[in-house]
């Protein structure tokens, strides 16, 4: 009877191990646009942290959309308890819009948190942020609001009164943000001029297009520049930045490594470890406390954090105020 429960007892331990290693409780797969930056490390440590017996499987799309294709059969293959998705780009691909609920070319029941979407509504990933409609899915909403973003200019330049845009219409969320910024100028008083980057002969945005871009919205007599929401713009930003200097154009970006690693002047946005930690708040509850994905509501961030760079504000003579001073992360 020894030998046979010894027997046994190894049968269920190699059943429960691949290569030795015991088998997690559960499996994650984390799909990324450009490779798992503060997002992605925030959402992994946020389960960690918390003891939640998780392995992650890492699919990047390496910025190309045709990519992504293969990762949802791979989901299923692999008996996924969970997907995250990083980006409008790679949500949209995985998860279709709110109408392709029963369509099986996108994922309808493997539960689902998608994170960085800066529109999910507006997009139609999902039908509204308080109840998504789709029983599988929830996520995060990062995005500050417009209205702040042009707050934070009027205080930095009380006489601003242009406000200039590049966006790309590769990319709805780039289109609906500026859409949504030309809707608030007539409230807040300001003008929005806006420049569609042109598309090559393989439809894709003209990197050297940039450049002139700005030097248009100069012409046109704006005051400050906004980068909106575009993954294009954000991974060129060095090049759109060094144009608005050149131009003595001050940037506003959503994206904090704007300001830090080129000349953007002043970002205000959610960082994004600490979205990252949201997510995987949102994951906790669908994996361990059993909560359905569908009647999460989205999770709102509703910090935010305000970032200058000094060197770009003497280089533009533009010396921020006391008031941003006091709240702001000065970096040079």
């Amino acid at each position: 009877m020894k030998s046979i429960a010894v027997l046994l007892y190894a049968f269920i331990f190699a059943c429960c191990t691949i290569n030795g290693v015991a088998a997690s409780q559960y499996k994650v797969m984390i799909v990324t646009w450009r490779g798992c930056e503060d997002a992605c490390h925030g959402f992994q440590k946020y389960l960690i942290n918390r003891s939640v017996d998780v392995e992650f499987i890492m699919r990047d799309a390496n910025r190309r959309k045709n990519s992504i294709d293969g990762f949802l059969s791979e989901a299923r293959a692999l008996k996924v308890d969970l997907i995250l998705t990083w980006g409008t780009s790679v949500t949209s691909k995985i998860l279709g819009m709110i109408g392709d609920r029963d369509n099986p070319a996108y994922n309808n029941t493997i539960p689902t948190v998608f994170t960085i979407v800066a529109d999910p509504v507006g997009t139609g990933i999902v039908k509204s942020l308080k109840s998504t409609g789709r029983p599988n899915v929830t996520g995060t909403y990062n995005r500050v609001p417009e209205a702040v973003n042009i707050e934070t200019i009027l205080t930095y330049m009380p006489e601003f009164k242009r406000l200039g845009m590049i966006y790309n219409v590769n990319e709805k969320n780039s289109i609906l943000k500026r859409n949504e910024v030309d809707k608030l100028a007539h409230s807040m008083e300001f003008e929005l001029v806006s420049k569609q980057l042109p598309l090559d002969a393989d439809g894709e945005p003209d990197i050297q297009s940039i450049g002139p871009a700005v030097e248009e919205l100069k012409a046109a007599g704006v005051d400050f520049i906004y980068l909106g929401s575009s993954s294009f713009l954000r991974d060129h930003a060095g090049i759109l930045t060094k144009a608005s200097m050149q131009n003595g154009l001050p940037v506003l970006s959503p994206y904090e490594d704007n300001v830090r690693s080129s000349d953007a002047l002043i970002s205000v946005a959610a960082r994004y470890h600490d979205v990252g930690q949201l997510a995987g708040r949102q994951a906790e509850k669908i994996l361990v406390e059993g909560v359905e994905p569908g009647d999460l509501p989205v999770a709102l961030m509703t910090n935010f954090a305000i970032v200058i760079n000094l060197a770009v504000a003497k280089k533009l003579q533009r010396l921020p105020p006391l008031s941003l001073l006091q709240i702001a992360e000065i970096v040079n």
